[in-house]
């Protein structure tokens, strides 16, 4: 054998040697140094999470798309996109730490990273089980199954107010009923899949799906009231144009007063039923001030020699969505001039 084939043969020999995937030993260690072999199931309170893509292996730690591990777990997620930090909190808890590094501060305390967390794919990767054991949960490894099982210390901090379906989807339609949850019941909120649904977990570990809406839960955060003032007025603008008439009727659509206009959008929205003229809406929630509007808060106004005759939606940006104008029907309209001049209060119902 010449002195160069036998060199090509000693690299083949390592190169094999050294592909044969190490045992795990740590939870969340699967074959392979990064990524998986044999893909990992993760389960959280016997429910199996899906994550966007395939946990990546480093050097025995599972790292996991980061919104998934926290928001699964019930922790409220800020990120920084410029400075690469995280920022989750979820009862006492507050967790801080910039993907990269090998320390992440718990309360104020620094904490040890052995792993630090990446970008891959497009997806920030955290270290499972020291985010899960940060939030209070206990992280268990199954060799023999290749699968990691979360324990999460779950707060069912949620009151039903109304009884509601707990459905399968979350769609009221297609989502089949699993059980009837009455008022008082205690829920955990997993996450807000959108302005209308929550994810919960019930306190005999039932999961499924429950109406956003006011009416339904106390639940409510910053995200969800920007998501259901976005939905309010997207709805809204859907009549945009529609005629103005005065006295409409408020149980059809081809014709809208202002106070009828805004009664329908509350309704077919997040199903608040207000009073039917504008002077009955301005008593309903509670006042805010003018510099601290937030999208979907009521304006009201002086009109027809009425100290309230007049009530618009804040659409943000300083933008109010309206109708008074047989000329133009239902509108955007700045909030301004005429407007500032004549305007009485500010009300938030939800």
């Amino acid at each position: 054998m010449t002195k160069s084939k036998a060199a090509l043969l000693m690299v083949l020999m390592g190169s094999l040697l050294y592909s044969v995937p190490t045992h795990a030993e740590t939870a969340g260690q699967t074959q392979g140094a990064q990524g998986t072999a044999n893909p990992v199931s993760i389960f959280l309170d016997d429910r199996q999470l899906l994550p966007e893509i395939q946990p990546l292996n480093v050097n025995g730690t599972l790292l996991v798309p980061m919104r998934g591990i926290f928001e699964n777990q019930g922790a409220k997620l800020t990120w920084n996109h410029a400075s690469k930090i995280v920022t989750a909190t979820k009862g006492n808890t507050t967790l801080i730490y910039r993907i990269g590094e090998h320390t992440a501060s718990i309360n104020g305390q620094a904490m040890p990273v052995d792993v630090p967390g990446q970008i891959a794919d497009g997806y920030t990767m955290v270290p499972l089980r020291f985010i899960s054991e940060s939030l209070g949960s206990t992280v268990k490894w199954e060799e023999n199954t290749k699968t990691v099982r979360i324990a999460s210390a779950v707060n069912y901090e949620t009151s039903i107010r109304q009884d509601v379906n707990l459905r399968s989807t979350p769609d009221s339609v297609a989502g089949a009923s699993l059980a009837m949850l009455q008022a008082g019941t205690k829920i955990h909120v997993i996450r807000e899949v959108n302005a209308l649904w929550l994810e919960v977990q019930t306190e005999n570990r039932q999961t499924g799906y429950v109406s956003a809406k006011p009416k339904y839960t106390d639940y409510t955060s910053p995200s969800l009231i920007e998501k259901q003032g976005d939905a309010l007025i997207a709805y809204g603008q859907k009549y945009l144009g529609t005629p103005y008439l005065f006295g409409a009727s408020s149980d059809q659509t081809s014709t809208f007063d202002c106070s009828s206009f805004v009664k329908r959008v509350f309704q077919d929205t997040l199903s608040v039923d207000l009073p039917r003229v504008s002077y009955d809406q301005a008593k309903v929630g509670k006042e805010v001030s003018i510099n601290d509007l937030r999208k979907g808060d009521l304006l009201f106004f002086t009109a027809r020699k009425l100290d309230i005759g007049h009530v618009a939606i804040y659409a943000g940006n300083n933008q109010i969505l309206h109708t008074y104008s047989k000329e133009q029907g239902v509108h955007f309209e700045p909030f301004e001039g005429q407007w500032r001049k004549r305007f009485v209060t500010a009300r938030r119902v939800f």
